[in-house]
């Protein structure tokens, strides 16, 4: 038995263990960002297409657009696959939010898949029970950095004639079967915002090999004009369009940062395997499960806490919250990552999204319910999970996994401590 720390016992993890600023800056951040700034092109600019370019190079993709966010590449990647009103889009019941939204910014209805506990991804052996009349796409969301079963995935949309569009904001460099994603889908979302193993602060990329999803792409992209801002404008909207486009700072630091990625996943993926090694059979702790054919970024470390081998009889959620406290108080930096399942969030619940029921009562669509029971692997995840990220990234390396992985055992190794009503000290 040792005291935690959150009781005043001393901390597992020391001061200077993990070091928590991300991205690193160096050199070429520096110069290709004062670059820019001195250029006068502070729209879209040379840097952005010079990062389109690079990132397909870097990725093995044909097509690729610079966008302002992730959640504007998903939803270019809906639009772009020709889905419309009323059309029912597949997509796991845990991930963030732009998930699901992006199918509603394009007046789809998005149509929640359970998840299997052990990869966080959506359940591949549920999809086709889920699939309608009105079903037309899969989101295929690879989350934490872990890839989905792409083989069963693309054979089910081959057979259902079904779109698919990959969700690898989190993912970049993950592999399937030694393949990246976002080289298996119809189109690809990555996001480069400042958490992601790809940082530009905001920013995204939207990729494809099909040249006609390109072009839908760019037309929604830029104001519905199917001439890019690098071409002569005839400032014409021939379709509804958004305002989607990144600018050349932004753009600049991405470039940057692509330079260092291949390294940084390299590095991440050391200190993952370290970590996962480092907790394996520690009592009530479930740790993150990587199937043999797939390869993780590791842009999340996924705990869960086995409530079965705890005494605590009230709900999932508080006693997790009493750990992710105690895991701070070691020095173990963690945190939630999302406190509710998709069809438990209300923008959903309420099927009301642009008024007047709307997408949900559109003429062209079937009904759909959002029962959260039917989703129980999602509610154990989302109710028992915390999150470590920065500590695997760069300038951390095996010291800092095992400083974490100390403070990590130390807490469940003394799960018989833990009081949600005096550490949370709130009803």
């Amino acid at each position: 038995m040792q005291k935690l720390a959150v009781y005043g016992g001393p901390k597992a993890v020391k001061d200077g263990d993990v070091v928590n600023n991300w991205p690193p800056i160096d050199k070429i951040d520096r110069d290709l960002v004062m670059a820019s700034l001195e250029s006068g092109h502070h729209t879209y600019g040379p840097n952005c297409t010079a990062l389109e370019n690079e990132f397909m190079a870097w990725n093995g993709n044909k097509h690729a657009i610079n966008a302002n966010s992730g959640t504007a590449a998903l939803h270019m990647g809906i639009a772009s696959c020709g889905l419309g009103a009323g059309d029912h889009v597949l997509v796991t019941a845990y991930s963030w939010s732009s998930s699901a939204t992006c199918i509603m910014h394009h007046n789809c209805i998005p149509v929640f898949v359970d998840i299997n506990f052990d990869t966080m991804n959506i359940d591949e052996d549920l999809i086709e029970a889920a699939i309608t009349k009105k079903t037309r796409a899969i989101v295929a969301v690879h989350l934490h950095g872990l890839p989905c079963n792409m083989d069963k995935i693309m054979k089910i949309a081959k057979k259902h004639n079904l779109k698919v569009i990959e969700d690898a904001c989190q993912a970049h460099g993950a592999l399937f079967k030694g393949r990246k994603v976002g080289t298996f889908g119809d189109a690809t979302a990555f996001s480069m915002n400042q958490n992601k193993c790809l940082c530009s602060g905001e920013g995204g990329i939207m990729v494809t090999d099909d040249e006609e999803v390109y072009r839908a792409a760019r037309a929604l992209w830029s104001f519905g004009e199917t001439r890019t801002p690098s071409e002569k404008r005839d400032y014409h909207a021939y379709a509804l369009g958004w305002m989607y486009r990144s600018s050349d700072l932004p753009a600049a630091m991405g470039r940057a940062q692509l330079t260092k990625l291949s390294k940084y996943i390299a590095i991440q993926r050391k200190n993952g395997s370290v970590l996962l090694d480092e907790l394996q059979g520690v009592p009530g702790l479930i740790p993150p499960t990587v199937p043999k054919d797939r390869e993780p970024n590791w842009y999340n470390f996924v705990i869960r806490i086995d409530m079965d081998r705890t005494s605590w009889k009230g709900p999932r959620a508080r006693f997790r919250d009493a750990v992710t406290e105690a895991l701070s108080a070691e020095g173990v930096p963690n945190c939630v990552w999302q406190h509710f399942i998709l069809p438990d969030m209300t923008v959903f619940k309420a099927q009301n999204a642009y008024g007047q029921g709307c997408p949900w009562s559109c003429p062209y669509t079937k009904p759909v319910k959002y029962d959260v029971s039917k989703f129980p692997n999602a509610l154990r995840h989302c109710e028992t999970h915390t999150c470590i990220i920065n500590p695997l990234r760069i300038p951390n390396g095996v010291k800092a996994a095992k400083a974490v992985a100390r403070g990590v055992r130390k807490v469940f190794e003394n799960l018989d401590q833990i009081d949600p009503d005096r550490i949370l000290k709130k009803a």
